[in-house]
């Protein structure tokens, strides 16, 4: 009888013993594998939102007043077109203005400000080649910035360098005529509160 049960323990153990080993070395190894696992580098979880910050207050440097306040508040840029330089049908535009409007990371958008007629999308990339970590994307602000510099400092070569899609392709139209019906709410907003800060004039000529 004491053999019969010894016999039955043993082939019990030999059992379980098949089933738990796989399973602790499995363990062990994912433990070891763990502690090996070096963090990379000079990682830094709030980089990217420093990044971000330092870009803008680049921007805030470059920009004038109402450009930086249109960012700040719409979240994009306009920039005025020159007569001449700017989309392939200039022709129709006859004489009228144009301008662009510029997202992070999104093509850059022609329209006719008077109509809001929108007439071509340009896409155009600045990657960031120096940063060691994730993503070549500048951050937003740095990418509104090297576009903003582009179509200022030199609109003809940005329009003939970029990629030209109609409308559309890549930005919605809806969305983009939202922003401007936002900005002409913005400018009036902004040009009412220019007036309140200017006190009249009484009309009153000092005596001599």
């Amino acid at each position: 009888m004491i053999l019969a049960l010894s016999a039955s323990a043993i082939v019990v153990i030999a059992l379980l013993w098949d089933l738990l080993v796989p399973r602790v070395a499995e363990l062990v190894a994912r433990r070891r594998a763990a502690r090996r696992l070096v963090p990379v580098e000079g990682y830094d979880p709030g980089r990217e939102r420093r990044a971000e910050q330092r870009a803008r207050e680049l921007l805030r440097s470059c920009v004038n007043d109402e450009e930086w306040s249109m960012y700040h508040d719409l979240g994009f840029l306009r920039v005025w077109g020159r007569h001449g330089e700017g989309p392939d049908s200039a022709d129709d535009l006859a004489g009228a203005p144009y301008a662009y409007l510029i997202y992070p990371h999104k093509p850059i958008v022609c329209y006719l400000p008077q109509t809001r007629q929108l007439l071509n999308e340009y896409c155009v990339e600045f990657p960031d080649e120096t940063r060691p970590y994730g993503s070549a994307r500048l951050p937003d602000s740095d990418d509104v910035l090297a576009k903003w510099m582009a179509l200022t400092g030199d609109e003809r070569r940005l329009i003939s360098t970029a990629n030209m899609h109609l409308p559309g392709r890549q930005v919605d139209p809806l969305q983009v005529r939202r922003d401007l019906w936002r900005l002409g709410q913005w400018e009036r907003a902004r040009a009412d509160r220019e007036r309140r800060r200017t006190p009249p004039s009484s009309g009153r000529v000092a005596a001599s």
